[in-house]
C-alpha cells in the first residue's frame, strides 16, 4: 500500500537522511506511534501538512509499507518502509488542491487564494461558502469569520448583512440581536421573561459561570440522550452552583423541569 511521508528540503526527517528507492527498517517488533519504533507517515497530504507544512522547501514522497502498520486519527507508522518516489509538479498541485484556479492549498472549490475552502473565490481559510475574505464561513460574501449567514463583516453571525457579532437577525450593528436594523444589543429573555441583562452582560455574571462550571459537552458525550446528560451535569455541579441557578432571574421550576427533566423547587 502507498502512503505519503513528509521531509525537509534535504529529504531528511527528524535528522535522518532518506533516499528514493531505498528501504528502511527500525528492527523493532513492538510498535508505538510517536517513538523511534516506527517511521511516521500519513494517508493523505493534508494530514502530512499538520506535521510538515506545505512550503517551497519541504518535500513529499510516496512510500510503500512493507512491515507492520499502526495508526491513529492523524498519522500512521511502520517498522519497514520503502521510499518509492517524490511527489512533484502537477501531481503535487492536484494533491494540494491547486486546481480550478486555486492558489491556496487543500481547496475543493474554485479560484480560492485561501486554504481549505470548499466554496469559491475565497481569500480566507476554511470557508464552505463563496466570496469570503474571512475564515471559517459557511455563508457567502463574508469578511468576518465563523459566519453561517451572508455578507457579514462581523463574526459568528447566522443572519445576513451584520456588522456586529453573534447576530441571528439581519443588518444589525450591535451584537446578539435577532432583530432587523438594530444598533443596541437587546435584553435577553430568561425563563420566557425579559431580564435586565444583555447576553454580553449575562455572560459576565455568576449565573453564567455556574451554568458552565461543569462543561456540559463533556457530560453529553457519556449520556445517551439530552435529559440523561442534564441529570449527569446537575449531579456533578456543586451545591453552591446549583443554588445560584435556582436564584437566577425569573427562575421557573416547571420550565426548568420541562427542558432538563430535573425537578427543582424555587
Amino acid at each position: 500500500m502507498l502512503r505519503i511521508k513528509g521531509f525537509d528540503e534535504d529529504l531528511k526527517c527528524q535528522g535522518m537522511q532518506f533516499e528514493v528507492g531505498k528501504e528502511y527498517k527500525t528492527n523493532r517488533y513492538v510498535l508505538e506511534l510517536c517513538t523511534d519504533t516506527v517511521f511516521h507517515y500519513c494517508k493523505t497530504l493534508k494530514q502530512v501538512n499538520a506535521f510538515y507544512n506545505v512550503t517551497e522547501d519541504n518535500r513529499y514522497c510516496y512510500i510503500e509499507v512493507l512491515g507492520e502498520e499502526i495508526e491513529d486519527d492523524e498519522k500512521c507508522g511502520s517498522n519497514h518502509i520503502k521510499i518509492v518516489r517524490e511527489i512533484l509538479g502537477e501531481e503535487l498541485d492536484i494533491l494540494l488542491g491547486r486546481v480550478n484556479g486555486n492558489t491556496g492549498n487543500f481547496n475543493t472549490g474554485h479560484r480560492n487564494t485561501g486554504h481549505r475552502n470548499t466554496g469559491g473565490w475565497n481569500t480566507g481559510d476554511s470557508n464552505t461558502g463563496d466570496f469570503n475574505a474571512g475564515d471559517g464561513n459557511a455563508g457567502d460574501g463574508n469578511t468576518g469569520y465563523g459566519n453561517a449567514g451572508h455578507f457579514n463583516t462581523g463574526h459568528r453571525n447566522t443572519g445576513d448583512c451584520n456588522t456586529g457579532n453573534f447576530n441571528t437577525g439581519n443588518f444589525n450593528t450591535c451584537n446578539h440581536s435577532n432583530g432587523i436594523f438594530c444598533t443596541k444589543e437587546p435584553k435577553i429573555n430568561i425563563f420566557n421573561k425579559r431580564s435586565k441583562y444583555t447576553m454580553r452582560e449575562f455572560m459576565q455574571t455568576e449565573y453564567y459561570r455556574a451554568l458552565h462550571s461543569t462543561p456540559f459537552n463533556l457530560v453529553k458525550r457519556r449520556a445517551v440522550d439530552f435529559k440523561t446528560a442534564c441529570a449527569e451535569w446537575w449531579e456533578e455541579l456543586s451545591e453552591y452552583d446549583k443554588q445560584l441557578i435556582r436564584e437566577m432571574p425569573n427562575f421557573d421550576a416547571e420550565i426548568f423541569e420541562e427542558i432538563t427533566g430535573i425537578k427543582e423547587d424555587k
